[in-house]
């Protein structure tokens, strides 16, 4: 019988004459027990130590239920002056997250040419940098942002700073991992037809991974976004700070508006970016 003439009706038969022959054998069975006993004592213990309860979960949900209802219906500024103030918050908040995903790209870029293995060939150089990649996303943008924060004071600026320096590791580490997985057939054609090592990272590594570094960049920057929103609680300024203030003073009508404000900016953004996707990468298609 060869593989192509067996059927499930034959394998169903075989495995009700022989059950045991498709069975796993005893050390795969009891290491799968031994993992899914590991991953419910664990589940058990957070449910636990987080004094987790159904009459916890009912009770915070008709709190929640209650502090909705206060956010209904949506406040409308009447007035341009504080409306203004609103408008103003969402461009900081905007400006923070292009200005931080930018700088970070910038310093990024060079970066991850070093901690691509396959252009970097010094082992211990590229552990060192992919190291230090790994040691800046260890940082929360959140952390950054109190730190420069107290160095450079409350405003815009500490937040643009945290963004940029989070970025560097994270937006490095992506663009390393895209051209590692570039294909070495256009590297092989330039080197095959005279070119050197940079005019071949430049003829046929980049056009690879353009479109791909777009995308990474375009979505980092709708992440940044929502990030800038958090950082502005802190006291990083942008539309957080407002935010924070209307719930701080118990203004939910208001802060439900300036949620609604922040949704339909960060929708926008999507589409933008969708059509910059669109066009660039098209773009670049047809050019290969």
């Amino acid at each position: 019988m060869t593989p192509q003439s067996v059927h499930a009706d034959d394998i169903e038969r075989a495995r009700a004459e022989h059950p045991l022959a498709f069975r796993a054998p005893l050390p795969v069975r009891l290491r799968r027990i031994a993992l899914w006993a590991g991953f419910a004592l664990l589940f058990g213990w957070c449910l636990y130590a987080f004094d987790f309860s159904p009459f916890r979960i009912w009770e915070g949900l008709g709190r929640l239920g209650r502090v909705l209802s206060f956010m209904f219906p949506p406040h409308v500024w009447t007035t341009w002056q504080e409306f203004s103030d609103i408008l103003k918050g969402l461009g900081e908040t905007l400006s923070m997250a292009f200005l931080g995903t930018l700088l970070g790209a910038v310093f990024a870029f060079p970066l991850c040419f070093l901690g691509a293995k396959n252009i970097n060939r010094l082992p211990l150089l590229r552990f060192t940098v992919r190291r230090g990649f790994d040691i800046i996303r260890a940082f929360e943008t959140l952390i950054l942002a109190l730190i420069f924060i107290r160095a450079f004071g409350l405003g815009p600026l500490a937040g643009v700073l945290a963004i940029a320096v989070g970025e560097i590791g994270v937006l490095a580490k992506l663009y390393a991992e895209a051209i590692e997985n570039t294909s070495n057939k256009s590297v092989d054609g330039v080197v095959a037809s005279g070119g050197s090592r940079t005019q071949s990272l430049r003829f046929a590594v980049l056009p690879q991974v353009w479109p791909v570094l777009l995308s990474i960049t375009l979505y980092n920057f709708e992440s940044n976004v929502r990030s800038g929103t958090i950082l502005g609680i802190v006291g990083a300024g942008g539309i957080g700070f407002l935010l924070a203030d209307r719930i701080g003073a118990y203004r939910w009508d208001e802060a439900w508006s300036i949620i609604f404000l922040i949704i339909a900016m960060v929708y926008l953004i999507d589409w933008l970016s969708g059509l910059i996707r669109a066009r660039f990468i098209g773009t670049w298609e047809g050019a290969r």
